[in-house]
């Protein structure tokens, strides 16, 4: 019986995570075992969930000593599932709801060639959360696109998910090789993990999973979008929402660590001038993240987390 780990990143949001454990107990395991880590990575509480409710999948409880960040978190549970002989890791974001379905698809899609390192599924927005609200007729919410696949542009250093705001009707369901994963959800098989380990701590937030995609690529693995598997995601839950001042910080320190590790010259030439006019007429978090950048604070770096 294949063993799969699930591992969830708590910070501060018990309901949130227990929604998304509510919608993971009814999974359809069908043969496989299927066990979840919830990391509590708040370091000021001490998150207490009664893990005897759930019967369908057995879920451990853990706490980090600090805030270890995305990476840092999630590399606490793909340890965790490493020692207990996973085959296979699901990195999950606490602020989504899954299909019955997810595991089974993204299980079976993986076993296609011992060259796939990594599986995404089909992403759309928690009705109600899309980034255009008038947009939408009421029966187009919750099927959304936040994510059908992706590609990754190292000419500007960013990634951009295929589909994103579109209506699903059907144009993303062939299943393929794709560019780039993403952390919201993605399956690591066992071999991937054995080469790669997990993500680079010095991320913390944002830009860890692009890293990890990359270095999956060198390795000689190849990702894999299966539309059968799928989730409603909750855009940035935990950070506040896109443009708030964390995302500022990290995204400006990680853009700059990422694409001057692995962009062509003149990308990173672009890079350090477009860094200068951050620092000379930037937002105040995205000045100290280059800066910080510069000085090599990683981790959490300045940011107060």
């Amino acid at each position: 019986m294949k063993h799969v780990f699930i591992s969830i990143l708590d910070y501060n949001q018990k309901e949130t995570t227990l929604t998304c454990l509510a919608s993971i107990e009814k999974l359809n395991t069908r043969g496989l075992k299927v066990s979840v880590i919830v990391i509590d990575n708040y370091p000021k509480g001490k998150l207490e969930i009664d893990t005897s409710i759930y019967k369908n999948v057995s879920v451990t409880l853990k706490k980090t000593p600090d805030n270890l960040g995305f990476s840092g978190g999630h590399n606490v549970g793909i340890a965790y599932a490493s020692e207990h002989n996973a085959d296979f890791v699901v990195v999950l974001n606490n602020d989504v709801v899954v299909d019955p379905d997810l595991i089974v698809n993204l299980v079976k899609a993986a076993g296609a060639s011992d060259k796939i390192g990594a599986v995404v599924p089909k992403i759309y927005f928690m009705a109600g959360n899309e980034y255009h609200k008038d947009r939408y007729k009421k029966a187009d919410l919750g099927k959304v696109f936040w994510y059908a696949g992706g590609t990754f542009d190292w000419d500007n250093i960013q990634g951009q998910h295929r589909g994103v705001d579109e209506v699903d009707h059907g144009q993303y369901d062939t299943p393929g090789e794709i560019d780039l994963l993403t952390g919201c959800c993605v399956l690591f098989t066992r071999a991937a993990l054995n080469v790669v380990r997990g993500f680079d701590d010095k991320y913390f937030l944002y830009y860890e999973d692009a890293d990890l995609n990359t270095r999956l690529h060198q390795a000689g693995f190849t990702i894999y979008y299966e539309p059968k598997a799928m989730l409603w995601h909750v855009n940035a839950g935990a950070t506040g929402g896109s443009g708030s001042v964390l995302q500022d910080y990290f995204i400006s320190r990680n853009r700059m660590r990422i694409g001057m590790k692995y962009g062509r010259l003149r990308t990173r030439i672009a890079l350090v001038r477009e860094s200068m006019r951050i620092i000379l007429g930037g937002r105040k978090w995205q000045r100290r993240g280059v800066i910080d950048y510069y000085l090599r604070r990683f981790g959490k770096g300045s940011y107060p987390v």
